[in-house]
């Protein structure tokens, strides 16, 4: 079907966010078409105004809508534990489970040299730059178990051993209430290398 020219330039956009295909944008736009047009502009501002008054935190690079971040400038978080995460959706995960009480460190990627992404293109060196505070006195790698998370993970514990701090890796295995029978090999496998004395 040939749509309106403005129809599939909306659809065009819609094709742009992430796991989004031809269908599912043209259901959005479609979608979009039959709201309300004040429901549009409302729709429109909204997603303008979370444009403008995002903000990247300038010491851990979450994003927010000041920065320093409320995390970062918060004085009731612990400043001697810095937890290392890929995106900000990954520090929402874990500030959702009430147990971490540390601050951040946001890399905004992970190293993939087949996507053709370097160290120096992710907050490394912003990550380092922090470990000269002499209240730091331990890292916490929450990276993936995907090839890319395994190669970061590495690589940072190579350039974090020499500044003397301790260097943690949270847990991975079986996710509470699984079957292990329906487990596949390396969950299973990283589960049985993270075991813990009860």
């Amino acid at each position: 079907m040939i749509f309106p020219k403005s129809i599939a330039t909306l659809i065009e956009h819609f094709q742009k966010f992430p796991s989004v295909g031809p269908k599912s944008a043209q259901r959005m736009a479609f979608y979009l078409l039959r709201m309300p047009k004040d429901e549009v502009e409302k729709f429109a501002q909204c997603m303008i105004e979370a444009k403008e008054n995002t903000k990247t935190c300038e010491i851990c690079f979450n994003i927010s809508s000041t920065s320093p971040c409320e995390i970062c400038s918060s004085s009731s978080r612990d400043k001697s534990t810095i937890c290392v995460v890929a995106e900000t959706k990954d520090l929402i995960a874990i500030e959702k489970t009430n147990e971490y009480k540390g601050l951040y460190h946001v890399l905004q990627g992970l190293i993939s040299p087949m996507d053709g992404i370097g160290a120096e293109d992710v907050r490394i060196k912003e990550l380092l730059n922090r470990l000269t505070d002499e209240r730091v006195k331990e890292i916490i790698l929450a990276l993936s178990p995907s090839v890319e998370g395994e190669a970061t993970s590495l690589y940072l514990s190579k350039l974090i051993k020499p500044f003397g701090i301790k260097i943690s890796r949270i847990a991975f295995g079986l996710p509470v209430g699984a079957d292990l029978e329906y487990a596949d090999e390396i969950t299973i496998a990283k589960a049985l290398e993270g075991r813990r004395e009860i």
